[in-house]
């Protein structure tokens, strides 16, 4: 079964190597060489390098140069596992089997972007590990594998990244040959049970401490690293990353949200609309003097 792969991201790197690894035969890969859109970005050109598989830089996926190259290639599937453009009908067409996309939610619910951050910054117990047929649409398809994951209270974005990451190199081995056979199974989505998820803007990021301390905690637990993190504003001026926090429930009730209560030696806490947070993790180091407000 001769495969086409789009990807530019770490997981893709991931899903790529798991693919030669069982000795698939890739005939072709479309990366990118540079993105100002994926915080985890990679390019794939070294892994094609050491394999031998020509690779093409494709800024637009859907132009007439990216798409002759695929059909050159003569795809029986095509795999499009981390790239942010739609791809247009021409290349959903152009191989026997389709495209297979990827989407770590639960689909139909939670389509469209960020499904890792959004899901932790909104508390959710669980997601899923979705590989789908393209059609078009967003996350629209038809599935061809869906595994749920459980988000335990200690996941952050790196902990449920690589979470999704080994359940999905797993759905890899399964459908592989299955796809090759001819044997899948397609299940269509319920579009009735679907959701959307917008993209997440600057403005999502940043700390407002009157939210309550639950939803700061999840905020910095769904950005940080690969992520950009969450960031407020100190009283110099200066940004602060937070990367790390971690809940402290026995803050006064008359203190005002923002207010420095003490410096424990993990970091500051600072008082939010209802407990506090102690900052484990900043960048730069943050040592606000106790009393102060931000």
């Amino acid at each position: 079964m001769r495969i086409v792969f789009i990807g530019a991201v770490e997981f893709s790197q991931r899903a790529l190597q798991r693919l030669l690894t069982m000795q698939a035969n890739v005939v072709g890969v479309c990366t990118l060489q540079q993105s100002e859109f994926h915080s985890d970005h990679v390019d794939l050109a070294a892994d094609c390098n050491a394999h031998g598989i020509p690779y093409f830089y494709a800024e637009n996926i859907n132009a007439s140069e990216a798409v002759n190259w695929i059909r050159d290639k003569m795809p029986d599937v095509i795999f499009c596992f981390g790239w942010s453009q739609l791809l247009q009908q021409e290349i959903l067409t152009l191989a026997p089997h389709g495209v297979v996309g990827f989407h770590p939610a639960a689909l139909p619910s939670n389509r469209g972007r960020h499904p890792l951050i959004w899901a932790l910054v909104l508390g959710l117990e669980s997601t899923a590990s979705t590989f789908f047929f393209m059609d078009g649409g967003a996350d629209r398809g038809d599935i061809l594998s869906q595994r749920e994951i459980i988000i335990n209270d200690e996941d952050n974005a790196r902990v449920l990244y690589d979470k999704v990451t080994r359940i999905a190199l797993e759905q890899i081995e399964e459908f592989l040959p299955l796809l090759a056979s001819g044997s899948f199974q397609r299940k269509k989505q319920d579009h009735r049970l679907a959701n959307t998820w917008r993209r997440r803007g600057r403005k999502d990021g940043e700390i407002d401490w009157r939210m309550a301390a639950q939803s700061i905690h999840n905020l910095v637990r769904g950005l940080t690293k690969p992520y950009v993190g969450a960031h407020f504003t100190a009283a110099d001026g200066t940004e602060i990353k937070v990367w790390k926090t971690a809940m402290v429930n026995d803050a006064p009730k008359n203190a005002e949200p923002g207010k420095i209560l003490m410096q424990k030696k993990e970091g500051p806490v600072v008082k939010c609309g209802d407990a506090a947070i102690c900052l484990l993790e900043t960048e730069p180091l943050f040592k606000p003097e106790v009393g102060s407000y931000l």
